[in-house]
């Protein structure tokens, strides 16, 4: 199986997973700040960075489950499958913190949502473990490929494609 979105025939989906995975850890850094005693600000920027990641979560959603699409039934399909609802735990997680920090004035932290966070960071941790084995899954059909510079190939050609399911 490969990846129905990529660039340069790269996937687009094992890229995107960085941002918020990246994201979720640095709202929860903030938080842990803001309840070590930190500037009050601090758990402003963690909750306003919380958002951006959710946000990135949703896209990195939508490209995963284009990938997902046609994927076959077997082992690959349970393991993108627990992938995804591994992250998507972690995003719920996270979007709960949220929902309860948004009614707050400042929106800062507490023990109760960075415990919260520390736990969807765990999960996130799992759902990142399951990307890789997905990845190895997928590489292990396909053939060597060059690396390096010479990936970049010619300037003039299409960056980004979006290939047609088989029919």
């Amino acid at each position: 199986m490969e990846s129905r979105l990529r660039v340069r025939g790269h996937p687009i989906q094992p890229m995107l997973v960085t941002y918020p995975f990246g994201l979720f850890v640095s709202a929860a850094v903030f938080d842990l700040a803001d309840v070590a005693g930190g500037p009050a600000f601090l758990g402003e920027v963690g909750y306003w960075t919380a958002i951006a990641a959710l946000v990135a979560a949703a896209l990195t959603a939508v490209a995963g489950m284009v990938d997902l699409w046609d994927v076959r039934a077997d082992r690959t399909l349970r393991t993108a499958v627990a992938c995804h609802l591994v992250n998507a735990a972690m995003a719920a997680l996270f979007l709960l913190t949220c929902l309860i920090r948004a009614q707050a004035p400042q929106r800062g932290a507490t023990g109760v949502a960075l415990a919260t966070e520390l736990l969807a960071l765990a999960a996130g941790s799992v759902g990142v473990w399951l990307g890789a084995r997905l990845m190895r899954q997928f590489d292990r059909g396909r053939s060597a490929e060059p690396n390096g510079l010479e990936t970049l190939g010619d300037p003039a050609v299409a960056t980004v494609e979006i290939i047609r399911p088989r029919a």
